[in-house]
């Protein structure tokens, strides 16, 4: 165990509250500080820890505690990066998972038919959504599964015109995900 000393006129500071001060009296393991408010208090030596000032400085760095380290006094030079400015923001494409669990509470009970439903009128929603809001592209995650709903996705982003689709990033998402372009006039 460590013992810490603590002499009449250190500052100090508690150390769980908010609390600093000037040691006033040593007792055994007691310690009576006067808070910077100007109150007495009396704390235990493990509640407590010293606070260096500035002026103590000079102790420290002649003790033989410190590593003495070679400093370079060269400041070190900032050379100008490029920045590189864009006129497009750049935007997070929007992600739609079509996993059945994220799209109802509890799907117990539920046929195939249902969750195939479901997932679909679900996609034909975001991508009304995306035609009417000109979003130029998404992503639907659909995961791997059978492929049923997949091919059901590929099926009806076909019968839209102005749309093109493809397997979207594998590295992100593996093979379970299709990304979606709408092809738009600009106004």
């Amino acid at each position: 165990m460590i013992t810490k000393i603590f002499n009449v006129g250190d500052t100090v500071s508690v150390i769980d509250e908010a609390v600093d001060g000037v040691v006033v009296s040593v007792k055994n393991n007691e310690v009576t500080i006067e808070t910077t408010d100007k109150f007495t208090m009396t704390y235990f030596v493990n509640e407590l820890v010293k606070i260096n000032k500035s002026n103590d400085l000079n102790n420290i760095t002649k003790s033989d505690t410190l590593y003495k380290i070679n400093i370079d006094t060269q400041p070190v030079k900032k050379y100008n990066t490029p920045t590189f400015k864009s006129d497009k923001v750049e935007r997070g494409v929007p992600e739609f998972d079509l996993h059945i669990e994220k799209l109802v509470k509890n799907s117990r009970g539920m046929s195939n038919y249902d969750i195939l439903t479901i997932q679909t009128e679900t996609a034909k929603r975001h991508i009304e959504f995306s035609i009417r809001n000109r979003i130029p592209k998404i992503v639907f995650i659909h995961g791997v599964g059978e492929g049923v709903l997949k091919a059901e996705l590929d099926f009806m982003l076909n019968r839209y015109e102005g749309i093109s689709f493809q397997d979207a990033n594998y590295q992100k998402y593996g093979l379970g995900a299709t990304e979606v372009y709408f092809k738009q006039n600009v106004r």
